[in-house]
C-alpha cells in the first residue's frame, strides 16, 4: 500500500483503458454523424444552427481543423546485452632486500631528514 492507498490491480487498469478507448470511439464517432446529418448538429444547437458557427467541433471535424498532439517525450530503448572484454593484467612484484651487517644503515646522503 502507497500513502494508505491500495494501488489498481492490472486488470481494473486493463478495463478502464479500454472503457476510455470505447467512449471516445463512440464520441468521434457521433461526432462525425452529426457532420453529416443536419438535423443532429442542428439538435445539438438546440434546434438551429447558428449563422457564425466556427467555434463549433462539428465543424472543426468537418473541415479537418483536428490538431494532433505528438508526444515529445524520448522512446526508450531497451538494452539488448552488454559486452564484457576480460583484461589480462600481469604485474610482477619482486621485493628488495639489502641486509646491512651488523646493524647498519643506509648512508647518509640517501636518508631523509
Amino acid at each position: 500500500m502507497q500513502n494508505g492507498k491500495r494501488p489498481i490491480s492490472r486488470c481494473v487498469r486493463h478495463r478502464l483503458f479500454v472503457a476510455s478507448g470505447v467512449v471516445s470511439l463512440a464520441l468521434w464517432l457521433f461526432m462525425a454523424a452529426a457532420t453529416v446529418c443536419t438535423p443532429l448538429h442542428a439538435w445539438l444547437h438546440g434546434g438551429t444552427i447558428p449563422d457564425n458557427d466556427n467555434d463549433c467541433a462539428i465543424v472543426a471535424i468537418a473541415h479537418g481543423k483536428v490538431e494532433t498532439v505528438v508526444c515529445a517525450a524520448p522512446a526508450v530503448v531497451p538494452v539488448t546485452g552488454i559486452e564484457i572484454t576480460p583484461r589480462i593484467e600481469i604485474s610482477v612484484y619482486r621485493p628488495t632486500t639489502v641486509f646491512f651487517p651488523d646493524g647498519r644503515g643506509p648512508p647518509v646522503s640517501s636518508s631523509q631528514s
